[in-house]
């Protein structure tokens, strides 16, 4: 069955979603081979099932291509036993770093934190319940090494793009929400709500103060690296629904709070005269 979205055409079948090709975007700044150290940051809430697998994949595929990197999961006031899970898989992946947010809690307090933790130049965001893709994010890695790309942005909605099980009714509201955002900022993005996306450290710099406690923390981020003239390169990207736990998104909790967000950037955007763009 048939859709229409914003970009185009999309299948109902949850294993099969296709849309058009990406957008052209600015051009990079950076030379290749300036980066040296990836930083992974995995907000983590009652994850002692998945954060295993979700490692294990990352590690492997990550010294599989001799990227050098760190995994930072952030602990962020689990009930469970996710924090010994940590501490007993640090023997088998040498390059986690676990942390714990000692609150106050919530997805983006977690992330935050694992940003002003991180030793990396440059850093990409992942969800502990291995929905998204390792060799994606050794794409991302690509854009902005070899191609000098200050942002690497995926979509699970253009053409080469793959996403498995994702629920309808949030599929709605996510193509929603996407199609509104892409129509107040322009920017040629179909996928702002996606946290898996990569920066470097100057454009995270850059974003500062970063404001979201929560999931909105998801737009606040991609929405003022491009709104303040950072580059950024996009790609299709695989993503897949959790096999253990529960998902931490609320929708009827962030509507409010995703709005907020987009209003305090888009007023940016529009009546600041480039007063935050970068140098």
């Amino acid at each position: 069955m048939l859709r229409p979205t914003p970009s185009g055409w999309i299948s109902l079948r949850r294993s099969n979603l296709r849309l058009s090709s990406p957008p052209v975007h600015p051009s990079p700044n950076y030379p290749p081979g300036t980066l040296s150290l990836y930083t992974v940051i995995i907000p983590a809430r009652d994850e002692e099932a998945s954060l295993p697998e979700t490692l294990r994949e990352i590690y492997t595929a990550f010294q599989a291509v001799d990227i050098p990197h760190e995994l930072v999961v952030v602990d962020d006031g689990s009930q469970d036993k996710t924090w010994s899970v940590l501490q007993s898989l640090k023997a088998g992946i040498p390059t986690l770093s676990p942390l714990q947010n000692p609150g106050p809690h919530g997805f983006g307090r977690a992330i935050i934190h694992g940003l002003n933790q991180m030793k990396g130049d440059a850093c990409v965001i992942m969800m502990a319940d291995s929905s998204d893709s390792p060799a994606d994010a050794i794409k991302y890695w690509r854009l902005m090494n070899d191609q000098g790309y200050e942002c690497a942005f995926g979509s699970r909605f253009i053409k080469g793009s793959q996403v498995s099980d994702y629920p309808r009714v949030k599929l709605f509201v996510n193509r929603v929400a996407n199609f509104l955002v892409k129509l107040g900022f322009r920017h040629g993005l179909n996928d702002t709500t996606n946290a898996f996306k990569a920066y470097r450290r100057t454009v995270i710099d850059g974003c500062r103060p970063l404001l979201a406690p929560h999931f909105n923390l998801t737009v606040e981020l991609p929405l003022k690296a491009i709104v303040r003239g950072y580059s950024w390169a996009l790609t299709p990207i695989s993503w897949k629904n959790r096999r253990h736990g529960v998902a931490k998104l609320k929708i009827k909790e962030m509507g409010s709070r995703y709005f907020f967000i987009c209003a305090y950037i888009w007023l940016e955007k529009y009546f600041s005269r480039g007063d935050y763009r970068r140098d």
